[in-house]
């Protein structure tokens, strides 16, 4: 892992550690996984909070100022708003994507979810999620949530990363198998 990557990840680390204690403390992690949806929302939208976030031109107080209006406009818990403003003080808003992903990997360990990453050709149904989610609780043995995106390149079929493994039933995948056995042919 390179040394910016690491130390991005060792500082989210650390702030996702605090933050997911006093929210377990407080019995507000409920409340935290929504305050992580919104905060994921917004930046998947908003250029100008990405921007606000990685960009130095902004000061400090700029920045915590910034954070704090947010934190009072979108409804945060008081654990996350005073989080960010902290954050924004030291300098470590960049970190935000790597903590909101560590939080929600605390979440999911805490209620015994595995998150799985599903990439599909077209977005699926509400009923073909249900039942992708209940064949993998029966192959994985926990509850899995799924987290779905689309990728039309696939053509069809579906991409699915739960862990360390990878299932690859797309066509494309399938495309790529069939012409590699042309050319050893030919």
């Amino acid at each position: 892992m390179s040394e910016p990557a690491s130390l991005s990840s060792g500082i989210a680390a650390r702030y996702a550690t605090a933050v997911f204690d006093l929210a377990k403390d407080d019995a507000a992690l409920d409340a935290l996984e929504s305050d992580i949806d919104a905060l994921e929302g917004a930046m998947a939208e908003s250029q100008d909070l990405r921007d606000l976030i990685h960009s130095p031109i902004y000061s400090r107080p700029d920045q915590a100022a910034a954070m704090g209006a947010l934190a009072t406009k979108m409804g945060l818990s008081g654990i996350v708003g005073n989080t960010l403003k902290l954050m924004a003080s030291k300098r470590r808003l960049f970190v935000l994507p790597q903590l909101l992903r560590a939080l929600r990997e605390r979440i999911a360990e805490e209620k015994g979810e595995v998150t799985a990453d599903v990439t599909s050709a077209k977005a699926l149904s509400k009923a073909q999620t249900d039942k992708l989610a209940k064949t993998l609780k029966d192959r994985v043995g926990a509850d899995v949530k799924i987290n779905a995106t689309v990728d039309e390149s696939l053509i069809g079929g579906l991409v699915i990363k739960v862990g360390s493994t990878m299932i690859d039933t797309s066509i494309a995948s399938k495309l790529g198998q069939l012409q590699n056995s042309m050319k050893e042919v030919g």
